[in-house]
């Protein structure tokens, strides 16, 4: 774990604590008046400035409100109480991801992004993923790490920079694993994939598991990255003649941006294309999109494309 005795006097402006928490200005304004915290110091110019501690706990709340728990319920609790109510109601994912750890042994992983050892990460996901195969290394193993290093970051014991060499080194090894998979033969009907993200949504490491599993099952895949604008979506599913837009998300985005947005892409879509949308924002699960089929897992995808080809063969009315 990190030794944070250091930080003690370090402070973060308002705008740092928006992005690395995910919680906006006037949120942390809001709660600062109407529950006491957090209670930022002021600098030399009077701005607010928050403490690494303050930080830490707004990630723990953070946390808890994309689970579902009210803020007048959770924001006043202390540290402790909070990582216990984690604990009980959100890390049942974490310690499915530590069981998978004892299948195959990613602990050695985490520990090559506590050393900053990039050469030796690399290396040893590359051998996972020789030994397990494209398919079993996106599920078994960049599903859980994904979770483990979050978690992680989470509690602090490891830093935001840290958690982005990690990002960096699994991106590295998926790109070379679907550049290596290849273009299958035979008469099945392949869809043509558009990947992206909205707006604001910077998080591209599920769209790239996605691309990976769906490059597997013969899918043509055309990823335009992260945060693409929606018209630009629309136009370029129009160009490209695609088959399936596929979206991912995670908790960052307001749900009425996520719903709005899916309504109108929909609207602005070809009726010929589907459209998909996953990934782990709570709102998914909560609030269906006439026109959007929603996954909750990886498996769930791959499932749903012999439903793809067998619409695909059947003869136009």
């Amino acid at each position: 774990m990190n030794d944070r005795s250091t930080d003690y006097r370090i402070r973060l402006s308002i705008a740092a604590v928006e992005r690395d928490t995910g919680l906006s200005k006037d949120t942390l304004r809001v709660w600062e008046r109407r529950y006491g915290f957090p209670s930022p110091e002021r600098d030399s110019v009077g701005e607010r400035a928050y403490s690494i501690q303050e930080v830490e706990k707004l990630r723990l709340v953070k946390r808890l409100l994309d689970a579902g728990h009210r803020p007048g319920r959770i924001v006043p609790l202390p540290v402790q109480d909070l990582q216990h109510l984690t604990d009980q109601t959100v890390d049942q994912p974490t310690r499915q991801a530590e069981q998978a750890l004892a299948l195959v042994d990613l602990r050695a992983s985490l520990d090559l992004v506590r050393r900053h050892d990039v050469a030796a990460l690399r290396a040893e996901l590359s051998r996972l993923l020789m030994r397990l195969g494209v398919a079993r290394f996106v599920i078994d193993v960049v599903g859980p790490l994904n979770v483990v290093v979050g978690d992680a970051w989470i509690r602090g014991q490891i830093e935001v920079f840290e958690e982005h060499l990690y990002i960096e080194a699994i991106q590295t090894v998926l790109r070379q694993a679907i550049g290596a998979i290849p273009t299958p033969t035979g008469s099945a009907p392949r869809p043509r994939v558009l990947l992206s993200t909205f707006p604001g949504e910077m998080h591209g490491m599920g769209l790239l598991m996605l691309e990976a599993l769906l490059a597997l099952d013969g899918c043509e895949c055309v990823s335009l990255g992260v945060q693409t604008p929606l018209w630009d979506v629309v136009l370029a599913a129009r160009a490209m003649q695609t088959d399936i837009v596929a979206l991912s998300f995670t908790a960052c985005l307001n749900p009425n941006q996520v719903v709005e947005g899916l309504v109108d892409l929909r609207e602005k879509l070809p009726e010929t294309t589907q459209l998909w949308a996953g990934g782990s924002a709570p709102v998914l699960q909560r609030r269906s999109v006439p026109g959007v089929r929603v996954f909750t897992t990886l498996e769930e995808v791959r499932s749903e494309l012999p439903r793809w080809q067998v619409q695909e063969s059947l003869p136009a009315a």
